[in-house]
């Protein structure tokens, strides 16, 4: 059964991004850091990483995110050769969007993932926009939570758990896997703690897009 998880790199601090983000740097700078593990010389992270792109079906982003990686992510999006069907939160569809790609425009967070799922085929739906997965754990959406957890403090950047209310979300750890550049726990909410109310993705039309 397809699951909704956040998926994303954070410093010990609790940031997804260094300072100053910008088209050269869309991690910040000294921020690339954080993904070191996926793309260094440790086989392990190289190994998770193949798993979750393997497990994801489709993939959901903001519009700045999509900006800052398009130069990196290409036609392919970000599941590579993958090519995971990719749906972008955003109030508009930029002018130049690369011929063949796996993109596709939506203007909510509901709307992304209802297509996200559809997409997916029984497969997970990955999100990894700060902002857009704030919105998403917000409305109790959020099925898994994967950090990997790089032993680094940034300091200052783009925090990934800020603005997700004041009501406590109950989680529980499903798994922890250690390598020398972090830790990677698996983390889902607790089901019998889960929010009723949860929002219908329809409820999360004309949120904010990033």
């Amino acid at each position: 059964m397809s699951k909704l998880r956040l998926e994303i790199s954070m410093s010990v601090d609790g940031y997804v991004t260094a300072s100053g983000v910008r088209p050269e740097e869309p991690m910040g700078d000294g921020g690339q850091q954080l993904h070191e593990w996926a793309f260094g010389d440790d086989e392990r992270g190289r190994e998770v990483l193949a798993e979750s792109q393997r497990s994801a079906g489709a993939s959901i982003a903001g519009r700045r995110t999509y900006d800052l990686s398009i130069p990196w992510w290409g036609a392919d999006g970000p599941g590579s050769s993958a090519r995971t069907p990719t749906f972008i939160v955003s109030h508009s569809t930029p002018p130049e969007v690369p011929e063949g790609g796996v993109y596709t425009f939506v203007q909510s967070p509901g709307e992304a993932l209802t297509r996200a799922a559809a997409a997916a085929g029984g497969k997970d739906v990955d999100v990894f926009s700060a902002s857009i997965g704030q919105q998403l754990l917000r409305a109790g959406l959020v099925d898994e939570v994967r950090i990997h957890l790089v032993p680094v403090l940034l300091g200052a950047g783009t925090r990934l758990f800020e603005n997700i209310g004041s009501d406590h979300i109950q989680l529980e750890v499903l798994d922890v896997i250690e390598g020398p550049k972090g830790n990677a726990p698996a983390i889902r909410r607790h089901p019998a703690l889960t929010p009723t109310g949860r929002a219908a993705p329809a409820q999360l039309a004309g949120t904010r897009r990033r």
